[in-house]
């Protein structure tokens, strides 16, 4: 199958702008699952909590209508980020999109820095989608350092983890290595690029979107300064074997009874 990323320069607040750069660069481009950065519409960097309501949608808004029209250019199930408004609370999530609609949200557990003050830490469990012939997951960016994150979505199934993300530290690409080795899955980490400084923040992001494989092999790594796309092919059955060797399995070989502090 076919998995890729895009990896993009959003202008902060302009989600019109910002589609046509996503449609721009996926002009030709064909595959089955596609990863869009974190907030790749609006923009990360807020001054208030009231500002980034003013950006914030419901599930079925304009990103989620941008993106299904998106599916049907390219034929693939795309996941990216928006501000999802649910009531009174604003949440960071990610949305799996097909032709035919929004088939799953996963809202950020895991808050990094100022996104405490403006958003709601996801209050739902993980979970993992069926599409077509593949199971994909989904985390957002800081959930990186948790290996529970990635852990859990292994466990209930996941052959790929789709990973928006708007990364300002230097660890991040590194680490998905380690990620995908424990768990053998495949993650595609969606990057942005560019610099945002609003308010009390100056924030450059690091670009390098990257596809790991389950093995640990970086199969495809973005420029840290350029719009880019780029689309893999994986055997995405290399996934569903969890054995390392003839005696050692990732999964079975877990002693749960003595990780009673996790």
């Amino acid at each position: 199958m076919k998995i890729g990323y895009v990896q993009t320069s959003p202008i902060f607040g302009e989600r019109e702008q910002n589609f046509t750069q996503v449609k721009g660069l996926l002009v030709n481009k064909k595959a089955d699952l596609i990863v869009l950065p974190e907030l790749f519409a609006t923009g990360y960097t807020f001054t208030s909590k009231e500002e980034a309501k003013t950006l914030a949608e419901s599930v079925d808004g304009i990103t989620s209508q941008f993106l299904q029209k998106m599916t049907k250019i390219t034929g693939a199930t795309i996941v990216g980020g928006f501000i999802e408004r649910d009531n009174n609370k604003i949440f960071n999530s990610a949305m799996i999109v097909s032709e035919t609609g929004v088939i799953g949200i996963y809202r950020k557990i895991h808050l990094y820095y100022r996104e405490k003050l403006w958003f709601s830490p996801g209050n739902q469990q993980l979970k993992v989608y069926k599409i077509n012939d593949f199971k994909v997951g989904m985390m957002i960016c800081f959930d990186w350092i948790f290996p529970e994150t990635a852990r859990t979505l292994a466990l209930l199934g996941a052959d790929i983890i789709a990973h928006p993300s708007n990364l300002v530290l230097p660890y991040c690409q590194k680490a998905m290595i380690t990620r995908c080795l424990e768990n053998r899955v495949f993650a595609i980490t969606s990057n942005r690029i560019g610099q945002e400084k609003r308010g009390l923040d100056n924030f450059s992001f690091t670009g390098a979107s990257q596809i790991t494989s389950y093995n640990g092999e970086i199969l495809s790594s973005a420029p840290k300064a350029k719009e880019f796309v780029d689309i893999v092919n994986v055997d995405i059955n290399r996934a569903r074997d969890k054995n390392l060797n003839e005696f050692n399995n990732l999964i079975e070989d877990r002693r749960i009874k003595f990780y009673q502090y996790i």
